[in-house]
């Protein structure tokens, strides 16, 4: 007499358990749907002078001027006597000094509409994370929008970048920050958790150890500004040289018509980014013809 309810409660239970197990997966499962749909970020090679490498997890090769390659876990070194400078696809100019090791450990942007009025705005919001193991690199921002955060670690610091222009210089000895324009947020060690603010003209010298003789806040010797400046000049052209659009995909090949990255759920892949080289146009070759001749 009891088997048929006994069995109906069974039943309900089960069910239930199915629909909590559900409910349980559903978040995860639509955020990785949205990454899914977000565009695969990108690094462009604006200028390569000698000898640089990238490795990008699968394989090593020769970075190589005006390439185009994938930016979150890319692993870049630049040898002796060369330089490279890059723009991420959020706008953002960095320049590697010679015998440089970078790695970005995650670079992660939204989607963002084409044909964007203004290129000197990050055209969406960002999240980076990169390690400067060794060597110097001058970063030069466009206007980050609200939400977006960047971070450049070093062997001794962290550094939050607000600022427009800055260097940061890293080898076992010490870590070097100097603020050109804008603002950072500098930590180093256990007890620096808040930070120390780093503004425009500042330079930052943490040596390893706890002590307060660790973190030194100086304003940028004279000896040092011009040098200082110029990475900084290098990263501020190479961005200048490209700016980015979005195409759509069908299938496994990107189309070569540009549209807005906000695609339909049902899409199965993600609108890819796409460098587009600015070119300068050639100085006239006609020789201008003054007043005086045309008044004549």
């Amino acid at each position: 007499m009891n088997a048929r309810p006994t069995h109906f409660r069974l039943f309900s239970a089960l069910l239930g358990a199915v629909f909590v197990l559900a409910a349980a997966h559903a978040p995860t499962s639509s955020f990785a749907a949205q990454k899914k749909r977000n565009p695969v970020s990108k690094i462009y090679v604006a200028d390569q002078v000698g000898e640089a490498e990238i490795d990008d997890g699968d394989k090593i090769s020769d970075l190589e001027d005006k390439s185009v390659h994938d930016a979150s876990g890319a692993k870049l070194k630049t040898k002796d006597a060369s330089n490279s400078s890059i723009v991420y696809s959020n706008g953002a100019g960095v320049y590697m000094d010679t015998d440089t090791k970078m790695d970005v450990k995650s670079f992660v942007q939204e989607p963002f509409k084409p044909n964007r009025s203004d290129l000197e705005v990050e055209p969406s919001i960002s999240k980076t994370e990169a390690l400067i193991a060794q060597g110097t690199v001058g970063i030069c921002t466009s206007r980050l929008v609200a939400g977006s955060r960047m971070v450049y670690r070093t062997p001794l610091a962290s550094v939050n970048i607000r600022a427009r222009r800055v260097v940061i210089q890293s080898n076992d000895k010490e870590t070097k920050i100097s603020v050109v324009e804008g603002d950072v947020t500098v930590s180093a060690g256990k007890n620096d958790a808040g930070g120390q603010i780093l503004r425009a003209g500042q330079q930052a010298i943490i040596t390893p150890g706890d002590g307060p003789n660790s973190f030194v806040i100086q304003p940028i010797p004279h000896a040092e500004r011009t040098t200082v400046e110029d990475k900084v000049v290098k990263a501020c052209m190479a961005r200048r040289t490209v700016y980015f659009e979005v195409a759509s995909r069908k299938g496994k090949d990107a189309q070569a018509t540009l549209g807005s990255v906000f695609q339909s759920q049902t899409e199965s892949s993600p609108p890819e980014i796409v460098p587009v080289p600015v070119i300068t146009p050639p100085p006239p070759t006609e020789k201008p013809i003054s007043p005086a001749r045309l008044s004549s």
